[in-house]
């Protein structure tokens, strides 16, 4: 169907490339038992809107960590795994197609790269903070931040106080059970980082302060002017702007490790 692309291509484009029309196609698709329909469906109303989804969540979050040298060729086989899954999609659920099918190549992508990332992990690139002198840690915003570093500790000490049986998870070690409720906690933010976040640009800031939890175990520099540089390495963003986003993720956080302590599982 390369030519349904190029077509496109040579065409003026609207930014909307995923609307209301493409969402009835989908559920149109689905609803229908004739091939040729279901063909002429997609050709005409849902290729080109996967082939942009793919494309734009590739270079907004720039998951470049490819065994191929074309991003084409991985856009096409992230839209086959779509195709495969499409059925999937029920507007009853509540779900809006562009969240859903953005969530489902954001999370498949998130395992590819990581495939591929695995030789890197050892050598997280983390420039000189001599580079990045005008880097202003008196600002406000900067330094409001440690209220997440001070709460967060507050928390993880009222854990001391309940035993396995209370957090669901008999014979795990302390630093296990923050382990497990830290990979929940990235997953869930990972998996509706299109919902709590409406703007790509907030949700690409979002990803890559989640991508240093990913990598926690791998990052030796814990000094949080260096984590800051680390997410300007992958974003162009000023620190007020990661501060913004920070806090809206520890909120999350918050709320999510206190009903866990309480509860001794994850609210999904």
């Amino acid at each position: 169907m390369d030519y349904i692309i190029r077509e496109k291509k040579s065409q003026p484009q609207s930014r909307r490339y995923f609307t209301k029309e493409t969402e009835a196609a989908i559920v149109k698709y689905n609803n229908s038992s004739d091939s040729d329909e279901r063909s002429k469906i997609y050709e005409r109303h849902i290729h080109w809107p996967f082939y942009k989804l793919t494309e734009n969540i590739i270079h907004t979050f720039k998951f470049y960590h490819t065994e191929v040298e074309n991003l084409e060729d991985l856009q096409h086989e992230i839209m086959t795994f779509l195709l495969d899954k499409i059925h999937l999609f029920d507007p009853a659920k509540g779900a809006k197609a562009y969240s859903y099918f953005g969530t489902i190549v954001k999370r498949w992508l998130i395992v590819y790269n990581q495939k591929n990332y695995k030789k890197k992990l050892s050598n997280i690139p983390i420039l000189d903070l001599s580079n990045y002198s005008n880097l202003d840690t008196s600002d406000p915003d900067f330094i409001s931040s440690k209220r997440m570093d001070n709460e967060v500790s507050s928390i993880v000490e009222t854990e001391d106080h309940l035993d396995d049986d209370e957090l669901g998870m008999q014979g795990y070690k302390h630093q296990d059970k923050l382990s497990w409720f830290m990979d929940q906690y990235v997953d869930y933010c990972t998996e509706h980082i299109f919902d709590i976040f409406n703007k790509e640009y907030d949700a690409q800031i979002a990803d890559a302060i989640l991508e240093l939890f990913r990598k926690r175990d791998a990052i030796d520099v814990f000094n949080k002017k260096a984590l800051y540089i680390y997410i300007r390495e992958q974003v162009d963003v000023k620190t007020p702007k990661i501060t913004k986003i920070a806090n809206v993720l520890y909120d999350i956080f918050k709320d999510k490790y206190l009903y866990y302590l309480e509860h001794g599982k994850f609210l999904s």
